[in-house]
């Protein structure tokens, strides 16, 4: 069996990625409530009660919010490390020790064939991570919630047959857009979120002769869109010298439908 992942819900409302193989499956991060959870996982056709364990990227509550009711509910191992540990237990509620495990940042964790490395982002948060799944030689990489794309975090993440990349905002709809300055500059620096532009700058350098597939994560509702998001990154990764449908296809993610569960 190959590795599966399915994108369940991507954006500012709440955030949840499903990965398994064939001895071990994770959810990171369960941003919505468990009953929205448990909803996704069953258009999957998947049993949360099987899963392994799961994976925190940020204390941040679109990431979070379900957590605690899962972990409680279904018995599951929680795997973060300690300054998020730190910044999150009050805001997930009790649970029992042997449920709570450390995931220390540039490290691999093990788990039968699966091997997840975990490496730093640039947000603002106690200590955000995100991570790559390596199975039987392929590389799933999840990469959102970042101000930027530094060198260090483009050599983790080269050349990965799929990518869960994020694509936050078209920068002129978020100056033009509601949002106070003050979160508006949040959004626009180096701990805040990636626009359009600036993601697929990133992806132009680090996609290889493996990648098959990039999907658009985190999309702000009020500050993007969809196509324009598309268009945008496929423009930029053209001019660059890549051909989104010819090398890699493109795809989006949503809030609130789970993306196809895919093999790596």
């Amino acid at each position: 069996m190959s590795l599966h992942f399915s994108v369940l819900a991507s954006g500012s409302t709440g955030n949840a990625i499903f990965v398994e193989t064939e001895d071990h499956s994770f959810l990171v991060d369960a941003g919505l409530s468990g009953k929205q959870m448990e909803a996704l996982f069953a258009k999957i056709d998947r049993d949360m009660g099987k899963l392994s364990g799961l994976l925190v990227t940020h204390e941040h509550s679109d990431h979070i919010k379900g957590i605690g009711v899962l972990a409680r509910k279904y018995k599951l191992p929680i795997y973060a490390n300690s300054k998020t540990w730190t910044a999150m237990d009050h805001l997930i509620g009790e649970i029992p020790l042997d449920q709570k495990f450390t995931f220390d940042m540039e490290t691999v964790k093990s788990f039968g064939s699966l091997d997840i490395e975990s490496f730093g982002v640039s947000h603002d948060a106690a200590e955000p991570m995100f991570y790559v799944f390596h199975h039987n030689g392929k590389k799933l990489v999840l990469i959102t919630d970042t101000g930027y794309v530094s060198d260090r975090m483009k050599g983790i993440i080269s050349n990965a047959e799929m990518y869960v990349f994020e694509s936050n905002h078209d920068v002129q709809m978020l100056r033009m857009g509601r949002y106070p300055w003050s979160i508006k500059q949040r959004i626009l620096s180096d701990v805040g979120h990636v626009s359009n532009e600036d993601a697929a700058l990133a992806m132009s350098e680090v996609v290889g002769e493996k990648t098959k597939r990039i999907y658009l994560a985190h999309l702000s509702a009020d500050n993007n869109m969809k196509d324009l998001a598309k268009m945008s990154v496929t423009q930029t990764l053209q001019v660059r010298g890549h051909i989104v449908g010819e090398q890699f296809e493109l795809y989006d993610t949503d809030p609130k439908i789970p993306t196809v569960l895919t093999a790596v």
